[in-house]
């Protein structure tokens, strides 16, 4: 009978631990999505990776990045700066990732990049379809683009040979790249992303004022080690340390892959204080 009792006392322990983890992580899933009104721009822009232009002055920018799993967790050590701007032809993007070392050792497009520092741009442009597009790049402006036909938890596959079309990045770097001798300030990268090469099926998603996208930013940051001065991914007992993700608007889990938990841009003729920008 003890025996009986003390498994049973064993079996509500773990029924309660796993229904107040099961609690936690349904509660983690539902934090608001952030929202980013985007001011349309007249004005031509240079993509040099630099906020240069008059237009980027107007933009309200995003300063608040969280841990991927929400606000629970650790703060970002280091500070990302996100601003957007759109015209008839373009979604513009600048990013600024205040940095102290910066190095990356990936150059070939479409290799696997979040395996160094990178920053990556996610689009939904049409809330009624499945597909969704992806851009990384790192500090040495590697790219690495892809169209996902649907999340992975629902079976999707990811499209690594689709490219945006007629894409224009650039990167500046305030500091100097895979130097440790030094301590550096940030880099920074702007993009030009065509409206009409984020679509698979159907019309081109032209926006107009007042259309909504889902859209998110992550910022993939390693801890890294030198070796004969260069920079590497740090292990501990042979085994690289895990990344942290940082994140926009956090989804609740280390996983970028739910569209439904991104934040959503609207299109504005012109952003006003009233505007919604969560940042």
């Amino acid at each position: 009978m003890n025996k009986l009792i003390s498994i049973l006392a064993l079996l509500c322990c773990c029924i309660n631990s796993y229904a107040q983890n099961s609690i936690q992580e349904f509660l983690a899933l539902q934090s608001i999505p952030k929202t980013y009104a985007v001011h349309k721009i007249t004005e031509p822009m240079q993509i040099d990776g630099k906020d240069l232009e008059n237009s980027w002055s107007k933009a309200k920018t995003i300063i608040n990045f969280e841990d991927i799993q929400g606000g629970e967790f650790k703060k970002p050590a280091y500070k990302t700066e996100v601003k957007m701007l759109w015209d008839s032809t373009n979604l513009y993007i600048y990013a600024k990732l205040y940095e102290p070392h910066i190095w990356a050792d990936i150059y070939k497009h479409d290799e696997i990049v979040y395996l160094n520092n990178d920053f990556e741009i996610f689009l939904k442009p049409n809330l009624h379809q499945a597909e969704y597009y992806e851009i990384e790049v790192n500090p040495l402006h590697t790219i690495f683009d892809l169209m996902l036909t649907k999340p992975y938890r629902f079976g999707g596959q990811a499209i690594t040979h689709w490219d945006v079309k007629n894409l224009k990045s650039a990167v500046h770097i305030k500091g100097t790249l895979n130097n440790p001798k030094d301590t550096d300030s940030f880099w920074s990268v702007e993009f030009a992303i065509p409206h009409q090469s984020l679509y698979a099926f159907g019309k081109a998603p032209f926006p107009k004022n007042d259309d909504y996208w889902l859209c998110n930013f992550s910022r993939v940051q390693w801890q890294h080690e030198l070796s004969d001065n260069h920079y590497s991914r740090k292990k501990e007992n042979n085994k690289i340390l895990a990344e942290d993700n940082w994140v926009w608007s956090p989804i609740g889990l280390i996983n970028m892959h739910y569209p439904e938990r991104w934040g959503y841009l609207q299109f504005v003729q012109q952003a006003t204080e009233q505007d919604p920008c969560f940042a």
